[in-house]
């Protein structure tokens, strides 16, 4: 694949690499994503990721994701994942940002990643705060029950819901490593939920570069020095084959 080679020379001349990931680089490993053909949004409503319905009647959120959270819970990291992570190794890699919230990339062996949705692996009290880890509330989610605290408020996963800012601190430590990063890698993503899609932007107002690796268009694919239009675990998978990875 010539896009492989091209994109080695790319990654060879990057000192630091701001990676941000999105449902694309996710789908390969089984896990479907929201909008696409296929996606989670032609089976289930988008109403059930809304906060104000989720304090309403969090069992209409419960009942529906349980057999989502256990596809999650199975999925493996596919080559993606694992070209991150040897990039990381290598020291080119200033900071993954992802949109995900399945955890593939810490599975891979990605360490600096922030999660800009949240994550799957905590949860808190919606009564009185209590922090819970993914043990404490995942059996009864995954059988469709409202899981609640010993004060009797319901525990929600600690995942961006819509009507939810992002969290501050990780698009805070995103924004600062895009900003100084002289390569943006996006991989995965359409880039077509803010503001998480507007983290490129802090590297080419820096001077950086911009690479892109998704099937089909973004807004920014006008000003990137690279579109890569395959793949992503195809392309990545190359990669660490000429690179010697097993």
């Amino acid at each position: 694949m010539r896009e492989a080679e091209e994109l080695i020379k790319i990654l060879e001349k990057a000192e630091r690499v701001f990676v941000l990931t999105g449902a694309g680089v996710s789908t390969p490993s089984g896990i479907p994503d929201f909008r696409g053909k296929g996606g989670l949004y032609e089976r289930i409503s988008p109403e059930v990721f809304s906060i104000e319905r989720f304090k309403q009647d969090p069992s209409f959120f419960y009942r529906q994701i349980g057999p989502m959270l256990k596809i999650i819970l199975d999925a493996e990291p596919n080559p993606a994942h694992y070209l991150i992570a040897n990039l990381e190794n290598r020291g080119k890699v200033n900071l993954v940002a992802t949109q995900n919230i399945d955890g593939l990339h810490q599975k891979a062996g990605s360490r600096k990643i922030v999660e800009l949705h949240g994550t799957l692996e905590s949860a808190h009290c919606m009564k009185c705060g209590r922090s819970f880890s993914k043990n404490d509330y995942l059996q009864d989610a995954l059988g469709g029950r409202v899981p609640r605290c010993s004060c009797g408020g319901v525990i929600k996963p600690d995942v961006v819901f819509f009507g939810e800012p992002l969290p501050s601190l990780a698009l805070h430590e995103a924004i600062k490593a895009a900003s100084s990063a002289d390569l943006c890698l996006v991989m995965g993503s359409s880039l077509g939920v803010y503001p998480a899609s507007s983290l490129p932007e802090y590297t080419l107002a820096h001077g950086g570069r911009l690479v892109i690796i998704n099937l089909g268009e973004t807004y920014l694919d006008p000003l990137v020095h690279r579109k890569f239009d395959v793949p992503v675990e195809e392309i990545s998978r190359e990669v660490l084959r000429l690179l010697g990875v097993n």
